[in-house]
This record gives C-alpha cells, structure tokens and sequence, in this order.
C-alpha cells in the first residue's frame, strides 16, 4: 500500500505543476498592460509614471520563467497578489468566500451520494419492475436538466409560487436546501443509472447465485456480497461527481447569492479582475485533485488487485 501511496502522489505531482502554469498564465493573459489594467480599475486614468512604479512592483519587467517562479512561491505562501476591483488581497478575498462553497459542496455531495447509490441500488434489485422503470424515467429527465434551468424551476414554484423555502440568501439550513437540490439532483441521477447498472451485474454474478441457492436471506446476500460488490467502481465516479458539483456551483452560488467562491468567480470574470480567477483556477484545482486522490486511494484500500497492479505486482 506504501508504494502505491508514493506512486499516485508522485503521479499528481505534474498534474499540479501544469495547473499552477495554467494559473499563473490566466494572470499573465490580460489585453494591454497588467499595470495599466490594474490601475484603471481604481476609476481614474494612471499616469506614465504610476504605471512605470506599478510594473516595477509588480516584477513585469522581469522574464517569463522568473515571474513564473516568483508568483509560485509567493502562491505557495498563500500570496496571490492583489484584486484589480478592490485591491485587497486575493488570499482575503478568497478565504472568506471558500467556507461557503466547501459548506454547500460538501452538503450537495453527500446527498448526491445517498440519493444515487439509495436509489441506484434500490432500482438494481427490482430491475425490470415498475419501480425500475418509473426511476430510470425519472433519473433521465433529471439528468438531462441543466444545473441553472432546475434552480429556475425551484424559485419559480418552490420559494415565489409555494412560498415554501428562501430564494436567496446565507443562513441556516432553509437558506441551503434549494441550492443542494439544484446541485445535486443532476449528478445524483446519473449515480442512480451507474449503480443500478453495477447492482444488476454484481446481482447475477454466480458467487451470488450459489448464495441464493443456499438459502440465505436477501438483506444479508445485499449487505455481504452484492453491496460491498456493487459499490467498488461507484468510489472512482464520486471523485468525478465532486468536480462536477464545483463546476455546477458558480452558476448555483450567484442564482442563490450564495456568499461562495463561485459567486467571487462571477464578479471577476465580470471585471476582468485576473488574480482572482488565476487564484480561484489554481485553489479549485487543488480541491479536484485531493478529492481524486484520496478516491483513488480508497479504492486501492477496497480492492488490493489495484495496488498490485499499479506496483508489478508487488503487494507493499
């Protein structure tokens, strides 16, 4: 397990090098001077001067690679320089902003998870049943609804029509449930269809068959053998459904006004305000790849077939 440990982190090490280049290039990519750009954001026109004094700060001068290296290091303090909006520090900016998102994603991912893989094993067991076809409508239409179209259709009956729940806001828990479901609801459809499909395989599987014929009960044949089964693949799919929903939630955060890292994302890619989307690419990014690794390695931990393929062989 140790060698697969380092092999995957060592794996993710060019990952986060191309995102931290594709970071630093967002910040580089403006039209026009960088300084210039920064200083009219202030509302006046800057001087020859100023923008000679702000280039020097800003190491504009200075080649490429060096800009390079100096903007990583400075990131990897937490340093992502200033907002052309406000000029406060993006670090600021963005850290009052990341508990929101992380509140909203982490809460939109584990009703993702109960939802699909509930209801994926619950279509999985009575497959060619009305149940079974009445959720695979159900999750097709689901999934085939845009993110921002369900957050629509929620405001319209659930909070102006019904007057059941908030359109907007920050708060407590009836400020996040349209949100979660206007998130969740397409990613957990598609969770739905996978396990349904990994439920029915694992279901006819002869390891199952013979423990059928023996006698034993259904709930302890789905609990022992077809569940623990069934649920191998699903590990690797949630990591991509957690992108997913990070994806989804800069739309969602500004229907909802939600206070998060989406909505900051908005607001800067409105104002070209480039330290900020270069930070919010770069954080995201890390976010995806944690997640992914951290899913790759539980599936190591589910099925040591993966580590002893990804090491020759070799079970360390």
């Amino acid at each position: 397990m140790g060698r697969y440990v380092i092999n995957r982190l060592a794996a993710a090490i060019p990952t986060l090098l191309l995102l931290t280049l594709t970071a630093f290039l967002l910040n580089s990519a403006a039209r026009g001077d960088p300084a210039t750009n920064a200083l009219r954001a202030g509302g006046q026109e800057p001087t020859p001067e100023a923008i000679t004094a702000y280039r020097e700060q800003l190491g504009l001068d200075d080649p490429l690679p060096v800009r390079y290296a100096t903007w990583l290091g400075n990131a990897l303090q937490g340093d992502f320089g200033r907002s052309f909006i406000d000029q406060r520090e993006v670090s600021e900016i963005l850290g009052e902003r990341i508990g929101p998102t992380l509140r909203l994603g982490l809460a939109a991912f584990i009703f993702t998870t109960i939802l699909g893989v509930g209801a994926g094993l619950l279509f999985g067991l009575f497959a060619n049943t009305w149940i079974d076809y009445g959720g695979r409508v159900g999750s097709l239409l689901l999934a085939s609804i845009p993110s921002f179209w369900l957050a629509l259709l929620l405001i319209t009956y659930v909070s102006e029509k019904w007057q059941l729940l908030p359109v907007a806001g920050y708060g407590g828990l009836k400020f996040m449930i349209l949100p979660v479901l206007a998130l969740s609801l397409g990613p957990a459809a598609s969770l739905m269809r996978f396990t349904r499909s990994g439920m029915i395989e694992v279901w006819r599987q002869d390891y199952v068959r013979t423990a059928r014929s023996k006698g034993l009960r259904q709930t302890f044949l789905v609990m022992r053998h077809a569940l623990p089964n069934a649920l191998l693949p699903i590990t690797t799919l949630l990591g991509l459904r957690f992108g997913q929903l990070l994806a989804g939630a800069i739309v969602i955060e500004s229907i909802f006004a939600w206070p998060g890292m989406g909505s900051a994302l908005i607001s800067a890619i409105s104002g070209r305000d480039l330290p900020v989307i270069g930070a919010y690419v770069l954080i995201a990014g890390v976010l995806f790849i944690v997640v992914n690794l951290v899913t790759d390695l539980g599936y190591a931990f589910l099925d040591p077939r993966v580590r002893l393929d990804a090491t020759g062989g070799r079970g360390a």
